[in-house]
């Protein structure tokens, strides 16, 4: 079945429309989208990002450090704040409108084989359609963001080259568990047989969670540390993303290519050259106004988040006052 003539808007509208089947947490639907669409997370090379804050600004760390050593790095992340396309892009390069249409167009036509109570949600879908985009496209690398949790996430039919788990924090309790611990157990679902593992959480009931699953799976651990924003190049590096916690998502994303170099070899100048070109919108983004002032855009939702935004404008903006 197709469906001649269909738009951007309307594409993005049918899209849409499918939260209105809310958030189901699980795989199988996800892994029989993508059976269906021809298994094209075979064709790639993933790293897989979790974590309660932090996730994008780390995925957007290691897409800038890959791309700076020459590869096509595909990047998926979410929520998007100004369009949909942000949601999937190639060398920073969003997906076109015409890409979506054509995506979407064969994806739904795959639909028809689901019953109409157990149809793919809205993040199902979207990520099938981001893991046929990258295959299309010859994705060297695809920096891979969990949706929320990541045992029963949409975005966990991978096995990856790395899992990162940047921290844990309370957020989204209904779903994850009201205990760091449980929180945790959610995110070490990401954690693969003797895949390796790196994380910058903190908390030793998280860290405790962590190990255990790793020492289940064989898969071996790296803990990154404030420790780590005092090493090269880090010590002398002024970063381009404001705030300690970036300086922390940044070692964490160092330690990731380092672990990785011998798939993915990247030069002292490529990780210079990554580090100081990184941009995500949104945190603790300053846009320049009239008069000589500012404003400071941030994302912070939770309440580690906030804790992070506040230290960072107090380092940054002491006494409100942009430098």
């Amino acid at each position: 079945m197709e469906w001649p003539g269909m738009t951007y808007a309307d594409t993005l509208r049918f899209l849409y429309d499918l939260q209105l089947f809310g958030t189901k947490l699980g795989l199988e639907n996800t892994r029989r989208l993508a059976a269906l669409a021809g298994q094209p997370q075979e064709r790639l090379l993933f790293v897989h990002v979790a974590g309660t804050n932090g996730k994008g600004s780390t995925c957007a760390f290691l897409e800038s450090l890959y791309r700076a050593a020459g590869l096509r790095v595909g990047l998926f992340t979410s929520p998007h704040l100004v369009s949909f396309r942000e949601r999937i892009q190639v060398n920073r390069l969003p997906i076109t409108e015409a890409e979506v249409v054509r995506q979407v167009t064969e994806i739904r036509v795959l639909l028809a084989d689901f019953p109409a109570d157990h149809s793919p949600t809205f993040f199902e879908v979207v990520t099938v359609l981001a893991l046929r985009h990258f295959a299309s496209q010859a994705c060297d690398v695809v920096i891979w963001e969990t949706g929320m949790g990541g045992r029963l996430d949409a975005t966990n039919i991978v096995t990856p080259l790395a899992s990162v788990i940047t921290n844990i924090a309370f957020d989204h309790q209904q779903w994850l568990g009201d205990t760091l611990a449980r929180i945790a157990a959610e995110k070490a679902g990401i954690i693969k047989p003797g895949v390796p593992v790196f994380t910058a959480a903190e908390a030793p009931e998280a860290l405790s969670v962590f190990r255990a699953a790793a020492a289940l799976a064989a898969a071996p651990l790296t803990e990154v540390t404030h420790r780590d924003t005092q090493r090269p190049p880090l010590d002398t590096l002024d970063l381009p993303l404001l705030g300690e916690h970036q300086r922390l998502n940044a070692a964490l994303a160092l330690a990731v290519v380092r672990g990785l170099a011998a798939r993915f070899p990247v030069s002292h100048n490529a990780l210079i050259a990554g580090l100081h070109d990184v941009r995500i919108a949104g945190r603790l983004q300053v846009l320049p106004g009239p008069g000589g002032r500012r404003t400071v855009l941030d994302g912070a939702h939770n309440s580690a988040g906030a804790q992070a935004l506040a230290a960072a404008l107090e380092r940054h903006f002491p006494g409100n006052d942009p430098p």
